[in-house]
């Protein structure tokens, strides 16, 4: 069971990082402006947090799909609607459907997952449910990876979960433009 989530920021973005952090994110496909300007009260926060989120993100031999496959399980685990939003335009960037990203919300046997995809999602629920995989997502993993990206990508559900459990606590508000929840694809017809 979640606890209730801030109805309004409990820290206020400043105004001179919006303008910056809007200024820097042409011709990419986030608007994390929000984030930004909030996590400006404090470089240690903005540096740490941010770095890590860059390596993740950049730096990474991860599949970028899979990759956001994992972190917007994250989101959704964590209740983070700013982190699901933000990573719904990315994953969008690189080539998730609707479909796929609305199936990141359901129980894993409930999509049309490859076994990549599956043991990620079931790493990322055993990450979030007791902060360890198990034996047998372990074994699922590696039959799919190399340590060095098994180790990338818990690093991913990690990082995004302590971005998330952030954002919360921080009450840090969507941006304009960013996707809130999925709705269920076919539920306009």
């Amino acid at each position: 069971m979640h606890l209730r989530r801030p109805a309004t920021p409990r820290i206020q973005p400043l105004d001179s990082a919006r303008a910056d952090a809007a200024a820097s994110m042409q011709g990419i496909p986030v608007k994390a402006v929000n984030v930004i300007a909030t996590m400006a009260h404090s470089p240690v926060v903005q540096k740490g947090l941010g770095r890590f989120a860059n390596q993740v993100l950049f730096k990474s031999n991860t599949d970028h799909r899979l990759r956001e496959i994992v972190i917007l399980r994250m989101g959704w685990n964590c209740q983070a609607i700013y982190e699901f939003g933000q990573h719904t335009l990315v994953g969008h960037s690189v080539g998730l459907s609707a479909s796929e990203i609305y199936s990141c919300t359901r129980p894993v046997d409930q999509g049309a997952w490859t076994s990549e995809e599956r043991a990620l999602l079931q790493m990322t629920d055993d990450l979030f449910v007791d902060d360890c995989v198990s034996d047998q997502t372990w074994d699922d993993l590696r039959a799919q990876f190399e340590p060095e990206l098994v180790m990338e990508y818990v690093a991913a559900a990690l990082c995004y979960r302590a971005v998330s459990a952030f954002l919360n606590t921080c009450g840090v508000e969507p941006d304009d433009g960013v996707p809130g929840w999925p709705e269920r694809p076919d539920a306009g017809t």
